[in-house]
């Protein structure tokens, strides 16, 4: 049977409300009690210790020498002289635990032998009937017990005392009771009704809909609410991105498809690649061995086999160095490279290849600092611009550029001629692919520089891509993010 959070709050408070008012009730009217019963005892103490101080005085101014004699003789009178100093019934015994005086009418005397009988040995005794209370105290004369000294006190006036105390509890209690358990369903309504809410949003959530409201409320509840929220934009964010790799799952399976095709057409033409050379290769030994002195042969056959040998020893070169850097992650020896001074080495170095090509070089270089592996911007720097000698015109020119722009360096390679229509900008930097075959065999172009240098490029956390072609020039473009520690920015946080 299910029972509602509700009733159960009601239930519990109802109960621990009444427990509590009960328990407190009970523990009051007991302190209230006890507290009475001490007062009496001190009251009752001091009456006694008052008579017993009276009795003595009389005896000693008597001068009598039996205290029993003076208990006989001076009883009646001593109870009555008592009764009035205190305004309680007295009745004094002797050491036999007879009546010797007595303020109350003898049909009224109640039967309090064991009492008596207790106090003669020294102790004090109370006896309770109805709303009296019997104090029986020894009677000492001459540091000997010579009897026992009742005094009775009404009870009534605290009976009356007690009961409207009682009475006030009820009353008070009840209306605590009845106004705390109001106040108390109150309060506790506000948590449940939270509880109830946040229930709610759950079935919600587990129906499908996650847009739920956050409860407005500054303690554990509300957290709970925020917690419920956000896990619920969590479980509507995972199933999105869920469908999402659902998507780039058949995305990556198109992919894997489309890959396998490149494969093929890798292998295919890597298979074309080696395979020419070789074919010429076997060629000029065929005719060697066919004409053995034809000593213009063997010197064309020398210098095609040479050629064609460099090809296929630079092609597996470049295979294996391109292979390692898709496949592998090399750890790259980073340094502070300054890259005006490693163009202008370089341009250096293939100045003479230059002149001798009939091509002018021209520089505009800004000093810039990256931190790159050296080896490698070398090797990047290389192939593009012989690239740029390669596929330039007669008498023309390459324009090598150098600038900072924001956090980057950009470099720029020009050369004349060498167009690159725009649909094939991107395909230049597949492994094997070349704009013109023909031309690419005459230069010793293998179709894997690029494809190389843009795998270095990534590599130092830059890019290369065409900038601009057209009938004139071709522009290349390469990006690298600037070495921090040698950046001087002005007060906008910009680099100077």
């Amino acid at each position: 049977m299910r029972i509602s959070i509700k009733i159960k709050h009601s239930i519990f408070l109802a109960l621990l409300l009444s427990l509590t008012v009960f328990a407190l009730s009970i523990l009051v009217l007991k302190g209230v009690k006890n507290e009475h019963v001490m007062q009496y005892e001190e009251i009752l103490a001091s009456y006694g210790k008052t008579a017993n101080l009276y009795i003595n005085e009389r005896y000693f101014s008597k001068g009598l020498d039996s205290y029993k004699q003076f208990l006989e003789e001076n009883g009646k009178e001593l109870a009555d002289y008592i009764n009035r100093l205190i305004n309680r019934p007295v009745i004094i015994y002797d050491i036999d635990g007879n009546i010797v005086g007595s303020t109350l009418p003898a049909k009224s005397e109640t039967e309090t032998s064991g009492a008596i009988s207790y106090a003669l040995e020294g102790k004090i005794a109370y006896m309770v009937e109805g709303n009296l209370l019997y104090y029986f105290t020894p009677l000492i004369i001459r540091n000997e017990q010579a009897g026992v000294i009742q005094i009775s006190y009404s009870l009534k006036q605290y009976e009356d005392y007690y009961n409207k105390i009682r009475h006030i509890f009820i009353v008070v209690g009840t209306a605590v009771l009845i106004f705390g358990f109001i106040v108390a369903v109150m309060y506790f309504n506000s948590f449940s009704n939270g509880i109830l809410k946040l229930k709610n949003y759950s079935d919600i959530i587990k129906n499908g809909n996650y847009q739920i409201p956050v409860l407005k409320r500054r303690d554990e509840l509300g957290e709970l609410s925020e917690g419920i929220y956000y896990m619920s934009c969590r479980i509507r964010d995972n199933i999105e991105n869920m469908r999402q790799e659902e998507r780039k799952l058949k995305l990556a399976v198109e992919k894997l498809s489309k890959l396998e095709k490149e494969q093929k057409r890798f292998i295919g033409n890597i298979t074309h690649e080696f395979k020419t050379p070789l074919t010429s290769i076997k060629a000029y030994l065929d005719l060697i061995s066919m004409y053995p002195e034809d000593a213009n042969l063997l010197e064309q056959a020398r210098e095609v086999i040479g050629k064609e040998t460099l090809r296929l020893e630079s092609m597996v070169d470049k295979v294996l160095h391109l292979s390692a850097l898709e496949k592998y992650d090399f750890e790259l020896n980073k340094e502070k490279v300054e890259i005006s001074e490693l163009i202008e080495t370089i341009c250096s170095n293939m100045k003479g290849r230059m002149e001798k090509l009939g091509i002018r070089l021209e520089m505009q270089l800004e000093k810039a600092y990256v931190l790159a592996d050296r080896e490698s911007m070398n090797h990047i720097l290389v192939n593009v611009l012989d690239n740029a000698i390669k596929y330039n015109t007669d008498q023309g020119r390459i324009f090598v550029r150098c600038f900072k722009q924001g956090d980057n360096v950009h470099i720029e390679v020009e050369n004349t001629g060498g167009y690159i229509p725009e649909e094939e900008r991107k395909k230049i930097f597949e492994p094997f692919y070349r704009l013109d075959k023909n031309r690419s065999r005459q230069t010793g172009g293998t179709g894997l520089g690029l494809a190389l240098v843009k795998e270095l490029v990534i590599k130092q956390g830059g890019t290369i891509e065409v900038k601009d072609s057209d009938k004139v020039k071709t522009t290349f473009l390469i990006v690298f993010p600037l070495d921090e520690n040698t950046c001087t920015r002005d007060e906008n946080g910009n680099i100077i």
